[in-house]
């Protein structure tokens, strides 16, 4: 059995790869004083960047779990999310209203996906 770890920390793994899945730690925004809109964009930014070092891609997803400090922005988060989801590709997923770590975080992701190429 083959367990592939990156950026590997005391806590966590930024990714874990295992039989053809990635999995990735949440992610949140660059900027956690930005607002829901600019906090979604750079927080997706990052999953990109999570897949593409992992091999895959936006198109492989197979799961997403989104929490939202507050649902009041669901609509505004889902603008971003709607307009970076490939047709065709949606993932299962999840959102959730939930305490993130840091209070100023207005959203946070886990996301699971097949992996396009090995690394």
């Amino acid at each position: 059995m083959s367990i592939t770890r990156l950026d590997v920390g005391t806590r966590m793994s930024s990714i874990v790869i295992h039989q053809g899945t990635v999995y990735l730690c949440g992610q949140v925004a660059k900027d956690k004083f930005q607002n829901i809109t600019e906090q979604t964009i750079t927080m997706l930014e990052e999953v990109d960047t999570l897949l593409a070092q992992a091999g895959s891609s936006r198109e492989h997803l197979l799961s997403a779990t989104i929490y939202l400090k507050d649902m009041q922005d669901y609509d505004a988060m889902n603008a971003i999310w709607d307009a970076w989801v490939p047709t065709g590709h949606a993932p299962a997923r999840a959102c959730v209203q939930a305490a993130i770590a840091e209070p100023e975080y207005l959203v946070e992701i886990s996301v699971v996906a097949a992996v396009a190429q090995p690394i």
